[in-house]
């Protein structure tokens, strides 16, 4: 039965509650009479979003509840939802004013495009296949990014928060499709090596020249995807023919010129004069923009770095050969580098010869290579000779790993970190690249820890021993077998009474023993935070030495991790062991060397962690947190329900990869939150610190068997 509306007075007091006593002003109580002329249903979708939104922003979460009534008879309730939480989004980015004008365009949305929204292709949807379809085609490697429009500056592919323009949502995502792929060509055909200045003088109406030429270069480019990409294409002329006018006669010639095999920006050129002198210019619905400021501030900032680059490389590659060649053989003339381009069915190729002889360029100078090819059309002469000594500073023309401690000062800035997501339980939806992570290598300690540590343990370390070479030597024994060592009773009983039935015997009668196979990888994730000072801080490290000690024995692949934080931009992950590295003296340097940090942001250290085990092939991917307290941050949200809830969701992402979580912790609360988090049978509670070390090894036999 459908429930009645709430009342007007009813609404005026939650919306009091979640907009708080500052927007009395603003007229609640209007707004909660125009939401008590809604069905009931609506009235539960604009009052959940703007509870919702308001646990971001309460000016927005205004905002929201006094166009949302307006919106609802033409905008389906999921495109509502994503320009909400896109609003969110921008927020979070770039501040209150900017998702202000974003909750403006919803207005602008609904009047232009309200008949298709139903069937809207959002950017969270797509993104991730055209990000795959983008890393298949040749040429540079381009992001894709969410923006106000579509175009490209021939480092990233930008779209728009959703493509409507058709009322069928698949038509609309091979739309997408298709404009990425046009904006792909612009990079990998030569468009963007367009100088505006050059091609508009001359011209009375510069910008009109510009968007000829633009016009001009689609119907070029659209041709070379009939090349590349036959099949897009047959869905770019459907699609065209339904949402664009037809070429008038004049463009129809230009389209055919423009589709020879052998047509380069130099014939749109050519044919520029003739297209500016006609009254009109066509606009595709797939074609996005030319933003001239954008690519030129991209190419400026790459031209000289990978000049700098590939002499550098040359150079290397130039003092390789002369090692690998006897002395006598050695030239006094100056080597020579040539360099060969293929561009055969779309796909880039390069031959470096040296003095006349073949070369085999490493990929990281294939990529130089084929990014300043985008940029001139070939290579120039001067970017193949070797660069001198000391011409260069690499650690200028290079990137460079930041330092990890001196990153943070001063004005902060991403460039380096890893971002994750976040949940925002309040808002039900991921905060996106919302923390800034670092990874960072504990600082080796040298000292007698880890001789103290076995000293103090050598009975517990004995019997430890003893019972994961037990584990490692586990065999299974196999029973109904065909052949085996032993005769299986029950099953010769059964094959017994099934003859004497009259049935037929099995001959599965064999039972033997099958030597177990481990293929086990498993990450310890440490908590670092100040709250670890002292007595945890040093079991949580005798813990680790003895897990170090059994899983050597054992050979299970293992790998040790540290966190810690001080709000959401200073996320800090500490390698103290990867998978890659040997139990040496420099791990167990760093082991000894881990030592309390700032606070427990949890959910990006295991995402983090999630990634990482995902890489590794292994039957069974386990996680083990050792922690002594519930999430927690520096005056920040995180604190209470958000920090729980984010925690959790990044244990459910886990194990819905195939991980299994969990947690040990020294929390005698954590009662109150870890099923929560965890779920049951995913995490122990410890009582006295001083069992860690021999129960962290008891449980890691136990979760791995």
């Amino acid at each position: 039965m459908a429930l009645a509306p709430l009342t007007a007075a009813d609404m005026e007091k939650n919306l009091h509650v979640w907009l708080e006593t500052e927007f009395t002003y603003f007229k609640v109580e209007h707004l909660a009479t125009e939401l008590a002329q809604l069905a009931r249903e609506e009235q539960d979708f604009i009052l959940g979003w703007i509870r919702r939104i308001a646990s971001t922003h309460i000016t927005l979460a205004w905002q929201f509840g006094r166009r949302a009534p307006a919106l609802l008879p033409h905008m389906e309730l999921r495109l509502l939802e994503a320009w909400a939480l896109h609003t969110c989004d921008i927020f979070d980015r770039s501040g209150l004013q900017n998702a202000l004008r974003v909750m403006e365009q919803v207005d602008s949305f609904d009047v232009a495009q309200h008949q298709n929204d139903s069937a809207g292709a959002l950017f969270e949807e797509f993104a991730p296949v055209l990000g795959n379809f983008v890393c298949g085609l040749s040429g540079r490697r381009l992001a894709l990014e969410e923006g106000d429009a579509a175009w490209t500056d021939g480092e990233r592919i930008v779209l728009p928060p959703m493509v409507a323009a058709l009322p069928d949502r698949d038509d609309n995502f091979q739309l997408a499709k298709i404009t990425v792929a046009l904006l792909w060509a612009q990079t990998r055909f030569g468009t963007l090596r367009i100088d505006p200045v050059a091609v508009t003088a001359g011209y009375p109406d510069p910008e009109r020249a510009l968007n000829h030429l633009y016009a001009l270069e689609i119907l070029r480019l659209s041709a070379r995807i009939a090349r590349e990409l036959p099949g897009l294409h047959r869905g770019m002329q459907r699609l065209r023919s339904r949402l664009d006018a037809p070429l008038s006669p004049a463009w129809q010639a230009f389209a055919t010129q423009l589709a020879a095999h052998d047509a380069t920006l130099d014939d749109s050129l050519a044919l520029l004069r003739s297209a500016y002198a006609e009254a009109g210019c066509p606009h595709f619905s797939d074609q996005g923009c030319l933003r001239p400021d954008a690519i030129a501030a991209a190419r400026a900032a790459r031209l000289d770095k990978e000049k700098a680059r590939l002499r550098i490389k040359l150079a290397e590659l130039l003092a390789e050969q002369q090692a690998s060649q006897p002395e006598s053989s050695a030239s006094e003339t100056p080597a020579e580098f040539e360099v060969t381009t293929r561009d055969e069915n779309g796909q880039l190729d390069f031959e470096i010869t040296l003095d006349d002889a073949p070369i085999a360029p490493p990929d990281g100078v294939k990529q130089l290579l084929t990014s300043i090819y985008l940029d001139f059309g070939d290579i120039p002469p001067d970017y193949l000779t070797p660069a001198g000594d000391g011409e260069y500073d690499p650690n200028l023309v290079f990137d460079q790993p930041e330092d990890t401690d001196s990153v943070w000062q001063g004005t902060y800035h991403e460039k380096g970190a890893e971002l994750y997501p976040e949940w925002d339980h309040g808002r039900q939806h991921y905060r996106k690249n919302w923390c800034v992570m670092r990874e960072k290598t504990v600082t080796p300690v040298y000292d007698e820890f880890y001789r103290e540590t076995l000293g103090k343990h050598a009975g517990v370390v004995k019997h430890l021993r003893k019972k994961f070479e037990a584990l490692r030597d586990e065999n299974r024994l196999d029973k109904r077998q065909t052949q085996g060592d032993e005769i299986d009773l029950d099953a010769l009983i059964e094959a017994l009474a099934d003859a004497r039935d009259g049935s037929e015997m099995s001959d599965r009668l064999f039972q033997r023993l099958h030597r177990a196979e481990r293929n086990i990888a498993v990450i310890f994730l440490v908590d670092m935070s100040g709250s670890t000072q002292g007595w945890i801080n040093e079991a949580e490290r005798e813990a680790l030495i003895l897990l170090c000690e059994a899983l050597e024995l054992l050979g299970d692949r293992y790998a040790i991790y540290g966190f810690s934080g001080t709000t959401r931009k200073r996320c800090e992950l500490f390698r103290i062991k990867t998978f890659d590295d040997a139990y040496d003296n420099e791990v167990k340097a760093r082991i000894s060397g881990i030592r309390p940090q700032e606070y427990t942001r949890m959910g990006f250290a295991l995402r983090h962690m999630t990634k990482l085990l995902n890489q590794v092939d292994a039957k069974t991917r386990v996680l083990v947190t050792l922690s002594d307290g519930r999430p927690d941050d520096y005056f920040d949200v995180y604190r209470g329900a958000y920090g729980v809830e984010d925690t959790r969701m990044a244990l459910l992402e886990a194990v819905r990869s195939g991980i299994h979580p969990f947690c040990i912790t020294l929390d005698r609360d954590a009662r109150d939150y870890l099923p929560h988090m965890y779920g049951a049978a995913r995490y122990v509670i410890l009582d006295d610190v001083r069992q860690l070390p021999v129960k962290v090894t008891d449980i890691y036999r136990r979760i791995t068997t």
